[in-house]
């Protein structure tokens, strides 16, 4: 395939490889972005390997359940395995890109538990890029994180040197730099900085799904620091479109903004949550949080250059439609509750 093919491919029912199928691999597939990556790739005709590790980073069962949905669907094969100790080049073989969505989110546990980090974001990537590459695979776009920035100058420029304050940020920042350093004639790579991930299905221990569930409960909130803090929210469809978009990009060697496009004050969630759920919120206020940074906002100049990213969502369509799936599945579970009662 030369560079001219790779950059415009041909439309899907025309792509081939030896297998016969535009084929690729989602790592983390069973994931908050990774299962909505792979139904989008699925149902647009690519032939998707799924991996995942099923870890306790949070309650796997959502994870199974996620699982089995998209092995409903046509084209999808499912691998279970810890990245940084299966046999990868036979899930590789084939394929064109691999998305690399695996990793240990999370900054406060981070510094409980920094081995646990470094084993599944450094070692799993490095496992990632060696099998890649002994595959023939294409491209490997990786899932980085506006952590890696710190709490430097916003809105976070590409260019801008890293500083990370969590162990967290430091482990994505070290996978997201092999990835770059390993782009050359054989592999292309490309590293997108994703800025706060939300929406339906968004992971349990991520703030704006907490703070729904508490208070369509009528319980109160805990925001840690004087809710004056700015976070650059991106809604998860809008990230899954840039990750499509990154594995025919004219670039490789590159980290690039995915930035929701505006950057909301936790003070003004509360206050939109409030609307959305009709009833006062009661908030505790305590210190901030080991490794929170007071601001992210992404300069997305670069991502609408080189993947025509433009965030379709704002946030409060966005965080309406997470709040009405946190309610339904609260619905859903009281109802389950009753006729097992």
């Amino acid at each position: 395939m030369d560079r001219h093919d790779r950059l415009f491919p041909q439309p899907l029912d025309q792509r081939t490889t030896r297998h016969g199928l535009y084929r690729c691999v989602v790592t983390g597939v069973a994931g908050f972005i990774g299962s909505r990556l792979a139904t989008r790739l699925l149902h647009e005709g690519w032939s998707v390997v799924g991996i995942d590790g099923f870890t306790d980073s949070y309650d796997p069962a959502e994870k199974r359940a996620r699982a089995a949905s998209l092995s409903r669907i046509g084209g999808f094969t499912m691998v279970t395995g810890d990245l940084a100790e299966m046999a990868l080049e036979p899930c590789f073989d084939g394929a064109e890109v691999v998305f690399h969505l695996a990793g240990r989110a999370g900054v406060r546990a981070s510094f409980d538990i920094e081995p646990r980090y470094v084993h599944d974001n450094v070692v799993a990537t490095r496992a990632v890029l060696a099998a890649a590459r002994t595959a023939g695979v294409r491209r490997v776009v990786y899932a980085s994180s506006s952590s890696v920035y710190g709490n430097g100058p916003t809105p976070f420029r590409e260019d801008a040197r890293p500083e990370p304050i969590s162990p967290y940020g430091r482990t994505k920042l070290e996978a997201e730099r092999m990835c770059l350093d390993a782009a050359d004639g054989d592999l292309e790579t490309v590293a997108l900085r994703y800025f706060t991930v939300y929406g339906p299905g968004q992971r349990p221990d991520m703030g704006l799904r907490i703070f729904a569930e508490a208070a369509l409960g009528g319980l109160p909130l805990t925001l840690f620091g004087d809710g004056t803090q700015r976070r650059d929210f991106t809604y998860v469809d809008d990230i899954v479109a840039a990750t499509v978009s990154a594995a025919d990009a004219d670039a490789s060697g590159l980290a690039v903004n995915v930035g929701g496009g505006s950057s909301v004050t936790l003070l003004e969630v509360m206050d939109l949550l409030r609307r959305l759920v009709a009833r006062d919120v009661r908030v505790q206020m305590l210190p901030v949080a080991r490794g929170d940074v007071h601001a992210t906002e992404a300069d997305v100049a670069r991502a609408v250059a080189l993947l025509h990213f433009r965030p379709q969502v704002a946030f409060e369509a966005g965080f309406r439609a997470e709040v009405a799936w946190v309610r339904d599945r609260r619905e859903s579970a009281e109802l389950e509750e009753a006729r097992s009662a």
